[in-house]
């Protein structure tokens, strides 16, 4: 049996890897490393893919939110509200901007930010709502934007670890997630679903203004070249990592079909487990299982990943700290027991294996090791 790992990347790039080859030769031999035409031929990809009337890649999905919140004019002291049970850069770029994050609960079942947490966070200084699409599956976006509407807000979708999920909207239509909002943000870190093979990220909206004023803001405000009219940052996709995506793209939808296929095996397995909660799949939106999250219930959570660790089967936490309990984010706003949810989950989520490689006799070993530990206690 091969080594089971929480991301297989190498066994991935192997199937595609005359493609990536071919790929990133053309770039070499072009010598257009910056803003090539791998780079315009990938973001046209994309926005037919999403859907959406702009795509500007960047360096990572960090600077995609930072840039997103400058483009908006958002000023230091204005309040954005997101989920205290995220990765640190949703709240990180809020804070660099000396902006004011404003933290809400979540979900019990699908992780996703509370719209009724949202509206009761909601003050006149509040001027934008980051949803993180948790997981790989979308926040309640109908509700938060009707709420963005209400009360005359922005809305940045955190859409790092959903790219390829759709959003399902009560009349049956759908979007990509990342489109709902007025503007979309993800990461090509490796790992995701859509991952390059260092970092990348990209900004996404269907405002024609707002895509302009990205487009400076990514290239130092610059808007004629060495006329700077705003205050802008140095990011950029570089064009192998675009030329990577450009066929990692193509197999975006194939590479969805075999998470929910690997979900659907470990749903099979612990859905009947008292001492475990699968993860809820949420009826708008099509879950492409960036993690494979549970819940664990009245078991020793460390033990467990420790017994799995033995047997060589990795186990990860997303996240063992809310962000209002991280140390640099501290606030006098908030104290433990504020955020219930969120709390709950740090204590006891943990993450088996997912990717596009994992084989039956894998599954089948890592399945077989999780209930032998819940069979013990």
């Amino acid at each position: 049996m091969k080594k089971i790992q929480m991301v297989d990347l190498h066994s991935q790039y192997l199937n595609i890897k005359s493609e990536i080859d071919q790929q990133i030769q053309e770039v070499i031999d072009s010598c257009a490393f910056i803003n090539g035409p791998a780079v315009h031929a990938f973001q046209n990809n994309f926005e037919q893919y999403l859907g959406v009337k702009h795509v500007i890649p960047c360096a990572n999905g960090t600077d995609a939110l930072q840039v997103s919140m400058m483009a908006l004019g958002l000023q230091p002291g204005d309040e954005v509200i997101t989920s205290s049970f995220t990765f640190i850069a949703t709240a990180e770029v809020i804070a660099l901007l000396k902006l004011t994050p404003v933290l809400v609960d979540v979900d019990p079942d699908t992780f996703n930010i509370d719209p009724k947490a949202i509206e009761r966070a909601i003050t006149p200084k509040t001027r934008a709502i980051v949803p993180v699409h948790l997981f790989g599956q979308a926040a309640p976006m109908e509700e938060i934007m009707a709420l963005a509407k209400k009360h005359h807000l922005y809305i940045v979708e955190d859409n790092c670890q959903a790219t390829g999920s759709d959003y399902i909207f009560e009349d049956g239509s759908r979007k990509k997630s990342g489109t709902i909002g007025h503007i979309g943000c993800t990461s090509f870190f490796p790992s995701k679903n859509l991952g390059c093979y260092g970092d990348g990220g990209a900004i996404f909206t269907n405002d024609d203004d707002l895509a302009k004023q990205m487009r400076v803001v990514v290239n130092h405000g610059m808007t004629v070249r060495y006329y700077h009219d705003y205050i802008g940052v140095n990011s950029r996709l570089d064009s192998i990592q675009a030329a990577i995506l450009k066929v990692k793209l193509s197999h975006l939808d194939e590479y969805a079909s075999k998470r929910r296929a690997v979900a659907d095996f470990y749903d099979k397995a612990f859905g009947h487990q008292t001492k475990l909660k699968i993860p809820v799949r949420y009826s708008k939106s099509n879950h492409v299982f960036h993690q494979y999250t549970l819940v664990s219930q009245g078991i020793d959570r460390k033990a467990l990943i420790e017994f799995l660790a033995t047997k060589g089967v990795p186990a990860m936490i997303y996240y063992p700290v809310p962000l209002h309990m991280q140390k640099a984010y501290l606030d006098p706003r908030y104290k433990p027991g504020d955020f219930p949810v969120t709390e709950h989950l740090c204590e006891t989520v943990f993450s088996l294996p997912m990717h596009t490689e994992l084989d039956q006799e894998q599954l089948n070993y890592i399945t077989s090791n999780v209930l032998e530990f819940l069979n013990r206690t």
